[in-house]
């Protein structure tokens, strides 16, 4: 009985209560299904959303239902001149529709992004009129998306917009599959590349992930949306402006535990942790916008 007293107290309780470790400047973690609000911090607040931007440029581009099978060439007009962010694709690289998704949503490649919005059906302009179409059809009515690849400043939301973004980017099959692929290998110019997923905890032991986008600039800070299943519950976070990677990962974690309960299995956290944070460090030294 006291138990259930406690249980009761605690659900209405808000997140600084309930004392979890939050970094991350805004956080929304919500059941999926029933919609309920686990977690909340700063939800309402518009920021940068850095390259979780491309979650609206893949609905968008599988909504025009193209050729996935028809090439994409790499132009000089998809290099990022704003943030220099690096890229593996060359100019004149020549690739399918379909990796050239797999790119901007598994490996969060700007050039990838950039030539997808700009070979949409009638162009970069009929590709912003689809996005501020789709931004209205999902009632994300604190959201503006001016450009495809999230280096923008200006592409802005809050996470409670981008918990509606990730429920309505779930529905898409490809999406699910790309952003939950650990790794692919992509001919580029005859060469064999390999790439990978931008979010370690793809694939990582006590992850089970069904939608996974990260991002980052320097405006935005880190940031993540993810659809993950813990304990039998399936939930969707949203972390918004975590000032490092491992900040981003250890909140991650402390949700999952979380939403897991007291009879979850959050005990790999400590060795996880440690292991991303090293793997953070690693790539340091490349980091771009993402």
């Amino acid at each position: 009985m006291l138990k259930k007293i406690v249980a009761v107290l605690l659900s209405s309780f808000t997140v600084a209560a309930l004392a979890v470790p939050l970094g991350s400047q805004s956080v929304l973690v919500v059941e999926d299904g029933t919609g309920k609000v686990l977690l909340e911090k700063n939800s309402n607040v518009q920021v940068p959303i850095a390259s979780l931007t491309k979650l609206m440029t893949a609905m968008v581009v599988l909504d025009s239902k193209p050729d996935m099978d028809a090439p994409i060439s790499i132009e000089k007009t998809d290099v990022d001149m704003l943030k220099h962010s690096t890229s593996r694709l060359p100019v004149g690289a020549e690739l399918a529709r379909r990796d050239v998704l797999q790119l901007a949503l598994m490996s969060s490649d700007n050039r990838a992004a950039a030539s997808l919005a700009r070979t949409f059906p009638g162009g970069p302009a009929a590709f912003k009129t689809a996005v501020n179409a789709k931004i209205k059809a999902l009632g994300l009515s604190q959201t503006v998306i001016e450009e495809p690849t999230g280096l923008s400043p200006n592409n802005r939301s809050t996470a409670t917009d981008l918990v509606k973004m990730a429920t309505a980017a779930s529905t898409y099959p490809d999406i699910r599959r790309i952003t939950t692929d650990t790794k692919d290998v992509i001919n580029i110019k005859g060469r064999q590349v390999e790439y990978h997923n931008t979010n370690r905890l793809v694939g990582a032991k006590g992850w089970d992930v069904g939608l996974s986008k990260t991002g980052y600039t320097e405006e935005a800070g880190r940031c993540l949306i993810m659809r993950f299943k813990s304990a039998g519950k399936n939930a969707t976070l949203v972390l918004l402006n975590a000032k490092a990677n491992s900040a981003r990962l250890m909140d991650a974690f402390n949700i999952r535990r979380f939403v897991a309960g007291p009879d979850g299995e959050p005990k790999v956290m400590k060795a996880s942790v440690t292991r991303h944070k090293k793997a953070a460090k690693s790539a340091k030294r490349h980091r771009r916008a993402a």
